[in-house]
């Protein structure tokens, strides 16, 4: 039997604010920009769907998901299922992915978990694939201020 994972969890220190760094989270046009061209689609009200689509390798994707916290600009949770991985649209194959952010001296940290990475190998991509993402979005909001 496998053993179930540690979540991954990924740090970065952005130079903005909070609320900036917020914007850069929730604002489909800035996702679109730092998360590999998909196309995010939600209310942000707990309870609600959200989607995210678009093209990877090759493939055309969506993935979807549900808000699950919404605390401006502090946290920011929802769940995520991706068709990609092959398995069944239960509920035992969405993930949580929880954001958190922290300010001193307008250096805003970013912390993302994310639980039910599955194996080894499985987390490991989880762990690059969240890094760049942060990678992205800290470049977008510093170097638009």
């Amino acid at each position: 039997m496998e053993q179930p994972q540690a979540p991954v969890t990924v740090e970065t220190q952005v130079h903005a604010l909070p609320e900036r760094v917020w914007k850069a989270l929730t604002d489909p046009a800035e996702i679109k920009e730092y998360m590999m061209g998909t196309t995010t689609k939600t209310d942000w009200k707990p309870g609600s769907s959200i989607t995210w689509s678009g093209e990877w390798e090759g493939k055309c994707y969506e993935d979807k998901g549900e808000i699950k916290v919404y605390d401006e600009p502090k946290t920011l949770q929802y769940t995520h299922f991706s068709p990609l991985e092959g398995k069944p649209d239960e509920p035992g194959n969405y993930r949580t992915v929880t954001i958190t952010l922290s300010e001193a001296d307008d250096i805003t940290t970013l912390k993302l978990t994310q639980d039910g990475a599955g194996s080894e190998k499985d987390a490991g991509q989880a762990t690059k694939n969240w890094q760049g993402m942060m990678a992205g979005l800290k470049k977008l909001v510093e170097g638009k201020g």
